[in-house]
């Protein structure tokens, strides 16, 4: 029950100019990194070379974004890293490159059927919340089988660091996105035979 099978520490990628806008967006080649993004990236890089941690393998998202963002982590702690197609941003359809306040607007309709369903809904081209905790869940059983007794890094978004939170100590998916994942954080859960624990999350270097 006790035995540790793997420890994953999830990085969520640098700024860009979209989480600057609170924008929803799951294009992978745009926006990358801006200047700030990659200020915060090199900070929580240099931690993670000098914090002592032994690394074994880097995983990043496909966005460029988190393929920036890992490439830094990489060349700081001399590792390399594999790209996860599978672990794409969450679907946002429809609702791409906009805000939550353009939405209400635009699709004033399908926003409410959202809010009195969100966990459940998804809008055209979208993700709902089950199916991308579904989706996480997988990538990561399958990851922590790969990387039995390992230390790990995943490069990816706040949505699936969310999501990997809430599967790990047991979040009703309503309340996930509660979880506060700020750019260029890093979240720590521990996988064991029979249990998780969330060691830390969303710790932003000094």
């Amino acid at each position: 029950m006790f035995d540790r099978k793997c420890k994953i520490i999830f990085i969520s990628h640098g700024s860009t100019i979209y989480t600057d806008q609170n924008r929803l967006y799951e294009v992978e080649d745009y926006p990358p990194i801006n200047e700030k993004g990659q200020k915060e990236i090199y900070k929580l890089a240099n931690w993670l070379r000098n914090s002592d941690q032994k690394i074994d393998t880097i995983y990043t998202s496909p966005a460029s974004r988190a393929i920036q963002s890992a490439r830094i982590i990489s060349k700081n702690t001399k590792n390399d890293f594999e790209i996860l197609d599978t672990l794409y941003e969450r679907r946002a359809g429809i609702w791409g490159g906009l805000t939550l306040k353009q939405i209400e607007g635009k699709y004033p309709e399908l926003f409410e059927q959202y809010k009195k369903n969100p966990c459940n809904f998804s809008q055209e081209g979208g993700e709902s919340t089950i199916n991308l905790n579904i989706r996480v869940k997988n990538i990561i059983n399958q990851l922590v089988k790969k990387n039995f007794q390992k230390r790990i890094v995943i490069v990816t978004y706040p949505c699936i660091i969310q999501s990997a939170i809430s599967a790990a100590i047991c979040i009703p998916p309503e309340s996930q996105e509660r979880v506060y994942i700020p750019t260029a954080s890093a979240t720590q859960i521990n996988y064991y035979i029979e249990w998780s624990s969330l060691v830390y999350s969303a710790y932003l270097p000094l």
